[in-house]
């Protein structure tokens, strides 16, 4: 991922420095589990440990150049770090690796690094759940027009819509979380995977000291079905990041105004037209999530490797891995300052609300007319006919509101009292069952609304 759209965290994650740490970890975590079996001299395993740690403490650039340098002959990773953790450790280095392979020390690697990326992801959408759920209550009561199809449908309330993220994130919480525990596995069984040349209580053991989960049959490699439900998990993240960025950018938007994003001091919005205030955070939201979903498809299509193991499945990874983590950890940052800040305009939302003279309550008007005993059909023909009415006018100079026509109209007046049509076209109707939804899913109501 490029350095515009990283955090330091997350891509210090991905980074040469740690991928080596993690990977001597693994590499000395099986001596001992072997010294622990006392397969190897548990002093060997000991030097392995602190001339080791030594030479991780101490790690440089200069040591990075000579791990390239390696790798450039031998066209192997692990071999270049194996050679270059033999030059540091000494004699002592021939009990390192033993009956290992490759795969299992870049795939148990790449469970911790996925598991690290896990825990920061965790916490961004903890943030995002803060900020939205400060600004649902603070907005419970709020009038909002809903829509459907992006035309006015019924009253709603713009705590209830930020709600409705709230609960999607919190969905992906537990999503993510279920991603994590798939992922955190462990693979030390050697080629093809049969522990024939090393026990699998060294798995074990080095499992347990990683947080990770010994993988039943790891055929040389992980399963990566694995790995797929993870990307795809990150996936349907992105998805909610973008749902959310798309309703902020239509209520920007000139005609509706109902909010925006927070317009900083100093800020310009076009080299062109001084007066733009553009939804930026929102639109690159949208790119973001865009591109963490396309690393779906290629970690779905990892899952069918040749036979026990081939490496179609590894440059993939290389990308995938930090792009898909780096991007959605800067998008979920990005998108809880962005409801933090968000700027929210009530007065627009109740104009708006009313801008159709009233046509928005139809639905209301509907059911008390087949309360006072009109047959649905005929009901439906009557509020649709003064609905249209009341829409084909507007802003014409015979325009009336819906009420009007309806006042006027023969087939309600008399069969439907003034009362009743008062209740039906009162928009905090549609609010009064708000505490059941909060409750729901804040597990509180919150305060009262004020008298």
């Amino acid at each position: 991922m490029v350095p515009r759209y990283s955090r330091p965290a997350m891509a210090a994650i991905w980074a040469p420095e740690n991928r080596y740490r993690i990977w001597f970890e693994i590499e000395a975590l099986a001596v001992e589990g072997m010294a622990a079996l006392g397969l190897v001299p548990e002093q060997a395993a000991a030097d392995i440990r602190s001339r080791g740690d030594a030479a991780m403490a101490a790690f440089s650039a200069d040591d990075l150049a000579r791990i390239d340098a390696i790798e450039a002959e031998t066209r192997h990773d692990v071999i270049a770090f194996l050679t270059w953790l033999a030059e540091k450790i000494g004699p002592e280095s021939r009990f390192v690796h033993l009956g290992m392979t490759s795969s299992d020390v870049l795939d148990t690697c790449f469970a911790v690094q996925l598991a690290q990326a896990s825990d920061l992801l965790l916490a961004d959408i903890d943030s995002v759940l803060a900020a939205l759920k400060r600004r649902a209550f603070e907005h419970k009561h709020t009038l909002t027009i809903g829509r459907s199809h992006a035309i006015h449908a019924e009253p709603t309330s713009f705590g209830l819509k930020l709600a409705g993220h709230y609960a999607e994130f919190a969905r992906n919480r537990q999503r993510l979380l279920t991603a994590r525990a798939e992922i955190a596995t462990c693979a030390i069984s050697g080629a093809v995977g049969t522990f024939a040349h090393v026990d699998p209580r060294v798995e074990e053991f080095v499992a347990a000291r990683l947080g990770l989960t010994p993988e039943p049959v790891s055929t040389q490699v992980i399963p990566r079905d694995r790995h797929a439900a993870f990307f795809c998990t990150l996936a349907v993240v992105a998805s909610g990041i973008e749902r959310l960025a798309v309703e902020v950018r239509h209520l920007q938007r000139s005609e509706v105004r109902e909010a925006e994003e927070f317009f900083h001091p100093g800020q310009k919005g076009s080299s062109a037209m001084p007066h733009k205030r553009n939804p930026v955070l929102s639109e690159n939201l949208t790119g973001l999530a865009r591109l963490v979903r396309s690393h779906a498809i290629p970690a779905l299509e990892n899952v069918a490797l040749w036979h026990e193991r081939d490496i179609s499945h590894s440059s993939v990874e290389r990308n995938i891995g930090p792009d898909a983590t780096i991007g959605l950890d800067f998008a979920l940052s990005r998108l809880a300052g962005m409801m933090e800040k968000l700027v929210i305009y009530p007065e627009q939302m109740l104009a708006n609300l009313e801008s159709l003279g009233g046509v928005v309550h139809s639905g209301e008007v509907l059911l008390e007319l087949a309360r006072a005993g009109i047959l649905r059909e005929d009901a439906y023909r009557i509020v649709q006919r003064n609905a249209m009415l009341t829409w084909t006018a507007l802003g014409s100079g015979t325009a009336r509101s819906f009420r009007e026509n309806l006042d006027s109209d023969p087939e309600v007046a008399g069969r439907v009292s003034p009362e009743l049509l008062d209740r039906a076209t009162d928009s905090m109707r549609h609010l009064a069952a708000l505490d059941a939804s909060y409750t729901r899913v804040f597990g509180e109501a919150g305060p009262a609304q004020a008298e």
